[in-house]
């Protein structure tokens, strides 16, 4: 979008938060760049400049804007609606593969060249990985700065830096201020080892101790309901909760685990953090942002979806209906499987024995959360004969076990949606509906479709839509590359608790 100057001035003009993250203003002279909605006067259209990422901007010599934190803006939509190369490399990036296994790292998840890869993001986001981290780097260093009251080492090390001094030139070049003076910026007074208000930063909030606070932004409108209610209606028992508010589960994460609180406000999401190291802040919260769905475009999806008379009144009665999904696919694979054919309820019970035979154990302090999901080297010995299912559900967990411990099933965020679902398919008991639910909350794809759910057709019925699996294939062509929310906004005509947001 940042070649369409015209489109991009008038968007900075209007101050239109819907294309804060689509693109970035630089201002030619001031040197700085800033979101599209940026509450200062805009500059002269002779004065912009756009780029498509802030890495971009900040590689260009301008600093981030003090006012808007353009560094903080929701991610762009592309990355999640889109299964090219490009796309894949950004979601990988945001979970902190370059940092944790350099540029031949992605590039060996990926399955191309380290040149190919640094050619295609250079040209289509005028920056390379080694950027796009460092910009993500400076962010993650900006939440520790100005969240906590660990020493500059400290929170350089844990931001990824390989160096206080490296730590100290990135910050001073994006942010145009010392550490020190970001901290006193947003927590001027004196300081206490635990987190405090942060009065002057919009992004952050008060936390008790241990725990990082802040607020995750979103393109509005967003509903809660559908994706808070089935997130806590589907809860694991140990892994997930839902406590005074907030939906409370525990991660599994690079370098150790967290446990994560996120509630729902008018205008952000609500993020509580605790992790054992730092180093994971940045993949954790990605993880958090890709589970609400919370870079999602609800202009786009539901204008689109509007479209079809059908579909228009269940879209205005209850518009921003996002998808809710996963913070590790392997984990949701896992528990697809456990709940084919039986309850909301079943599928609760058999995942929770699962948790506790084999499941790691954790602390949590404020709430009830126990454990972590077992990953699939802990089910590698599982018994088959251990679980309370048909015998042929047996065989299909543990031939998915099987298939993501070897690696022959790749279902990680940089994966091909495409050759996943192929993967998917040729395992035992594993079919077309357990592949698109995989594929819809799992992998992340917004146009997922499961035209053989019950609930799905009984809906499309209800609607005067096509009931047979096939005519509502057909039906559904006009809904792309959006069938996914078409799905949401689907299954909320039926009065079920998991499309409701729980009141205790």
């Amino acid at each position: 979008m940042h070649t369409d100057t015209e489109r991009c001035v008038r968007a900075v003009q209007s101050k239109d938060a819907r294309f804060d993250g689509w693109f970035y203003t630089a201002v030619l002279t001031t040197r700085i760049y800033c979101r599209p909605s940026c509450p200062v006067v805009p500059p002269k259209p002779e004065n912009m400049s756009f780029y498509p990422s802030a890495a971009a901007a900040q590689q260009a010599g301008f600093r981030a804007c003090k006012r808007c934190r353009p560094d903080a803006s929701p991610g762009s939509p592309e990355w999640n609606e889109r299964a090219d190369l490009v796309a894949r490399a950004m979601r990988l990036i945001a979970d902190g593969i370059v940092d944790r296994e350099g540029v031949p790292g992605l590039a060996a998840r990926l399955g191309y060249s380290t040149r190919q890869i640094e050619r295609q993001l250079l040209a289509e986001l005028g920056a390379g990985p080694l950027a796009l981290a460092r910009a993500q780097r400076a962010q993650t260093a900006r939440l520790l700065v100005e969240t906590t009251a660990l020493p500059m080492a400290e929170v350089a090390f844990a931001a990824g830096f390989a160096s206080i001094r490296t730590f100290n030139e990135t910050v001073r070049e994006v942010f145009a201020l010392a550490p020190t003076e970001l901290r006193h910026r947003a927590r001027p007074g004196p300081r206490t080892a635990a987190p405090g208000p942060c009065p002057a930063t919009p992004g952050l909030r008060t936390a008790t101790p241990g725990t990082l606070a802040l607020r995750l932004p979103f393109r509005q409108p967003l509903n809660p309901d559908n994706l808070f209610g089935h997130l806590a209606a589907t809860a694991v028992p140990g892994v997930e909760e839902w406590r005074e508010g907030a939906y409370r589960r525990t991660l599994r994460l690079p370098y150790g685990h967290g446990i994560v609180a996120l509630a729902p406000r008018p205008d952000h999401i609500d993020c509580r953090l605790s992790l054992t190291d730092l180093r994971d802040l940045a993949g954790a919260i990605a993880r958090c942002r890709r589970m609400l769905d919370l870079d999602a475009d609800p202009e786009a999806v539901d204008g689109l979806l509007r479209e079809d008379p059908r579909l228009a009144p269940l879209v205005d009665k209850a518009p921003g209906r996002r998808v809710p999904r996963t913070v590790d696919a392997d984990e949701f694979a896992l528990r697809a499987v456990l709940g084919q054919q039986v309850s909301t309820a079943a599928a609760r019970t058999h995942a929770g024995r699962l948790v506790r035979a084999h499941g790691e154990r954790v602390d949590d302090p404020g709430g009830g959360l126990s454990h972590l999901f077992p990953s699939p080297a802990a089910l590698a010995g599982l018994d088959p004969e251990s679980l309370a299912m048909p015998r042929t559900r047996r065989a299909t967990l543990t031939g998915v076990v099987a298939a993501l411990g070897s690696g022959a099933l790749q279902l990680g965020v940089g994966s091909d949606r495409d050759e996943a679902r192929a993967q998917l398919a040729t395992l035992p008991g594993i079919g077309p509906w357990t592949v698109e639910c995989i594929a819809m909350r799992g992998l992340g794809d917004p146009d997922a479709f499961t035209p053989t759910d019950l609930g799905l057709r009984r809906a499309a019925t209800g609607l005067g839509l096509p009931a047979t699996p096939a005519a509502l294939v057909r039906h559904a062509a006009r809904w792309r590359p959006w069938r996914a929310y078409a799905v949401q906004y689907l299954w909320a005509t039926d009065d079920h608790p998991i499309n409701h947001l729980p009141t205790h």
